[in-house]
C-alpha cells in the first residue's frame, strides 16, 4: 500500500530487503476550468515542466533532465515529454509527465537528484486541479507497485507559488534514499529554482 509522503520524510528505496534500480515519478494534473463570455465553462491549458537537475558532492550541477533535453548524458534519468495541456476531460488517472530513473546508470560523481515543477505559463498552484506526484517500482508504461504518494494540489503553502521543489533523491553510504521536500519556491522559472535548491540542500 503506498503512504501518503508528509514534507521532509525520507524513505529508503528498498523493496523485500534488495535496493530498487529502477523507479518512475510521475506528475499528475488537469486543466483549469473558467467560465465563459456568455456563462458557459471553458478548459483552460496547464503547462506544467517536470524537470531533473543532477549534482555532484559539490553542489555543481552536472546535467539537467527536462522538456528540451529527454535524457541525462549517463541515460540514467529520462523524461517522457512535454506536456502542455494537462488533462483537459477530468482526471484519467494517468501521469503527464514521467521521470524514469535508473540508478545503476547514473554516473558515479551523481550524489543528489533535485526533482523540480514549474508552471511554464505563470499558473498559480492553487488553481491547478488534482496535482500530485506518484513515486512507483515499474516503468513509465507499466506501473507495478506504488510506494509512496505525494498530493501537493490540496496544500495551502502553493498558493500564490508557480515552482517547488518536490523532492530529491541522495546517496547516503552508498544506497539511494528520497526526501519528500514539497518546497515551494519564489522563483519564477527553472534555472532559479535549481539555483535555490543547489544553495539550499549543499
Amino acid at each position: 500500500m503506498a503512504i501518503s509522503l508528509q514534507k521532509g520524510q525520507r524513505i529508503s528505496l528498498e523493496k523485500n530487503g534488495s535496493a530498487l534500480q529502477k523507479m518512475c515519478i510521475g506528475v499528475n494534473w488537469g486543466a483549469m476550468e473558467k467560465k465563459g463570455l456568455f456563462g458557459g465553462k471553458k478548459m483552460v491549458a496547464v503547462d506544467l515542466d517536470a524537470s531533473v537537475g543532477l549534482f555532484n558532492e559539490a553542489g555543481k550541477m552536472i546535467d539537467l533532465v527536462y522538456f528540451g533535453s529527454l535524457k541525462s548524458k549517463c541515460l540514467g534519468v529520462q523524461h517522457s515529454g512535454d506536456d502542455l495541456t494537462g488533462d483537459m476531460d477530468g482526471d484519467d488517472g494517468l501521469d503527464n509527465e514521467v521521470i524514469n530513473l535508473d540508478l545503476a546508470r547514473l554516473a558515479p560523481e551523481v550524489s543528489q537528484l533535485a526533482f523540480i515543477l514549474n508552471s511554464f505559463q505563470g499558473q498559480d498552484f492553487k488553481d491547478i486541479p488534482f496535482a500530485r506526484i506518484r513515486i512507483y517500482e515499474g516503468s513509465p508504461t507499466q506501473v507495478n507497485d506504488v510506494f509512496a504518494t505525494f498530493d501537493i494540489a490540496n496544500d495551502s503553502t502553493f498558493a500564490g507559488k508557480v515552482s517547488m521543489i518536490m523532492g530529491k533523491l541522495y546517496k547516503k553510504n552508498g544506497e539511494w534514499k528520497f526526501n519528500s521536500l514539497g518546497q515551494a519556491t519564489d522563483d519564477k522559472k527553472l534555472e532559479a529554482t535549481l539555483e535555490t535548491f543547489s544553495k539550499s540542500h549543499f
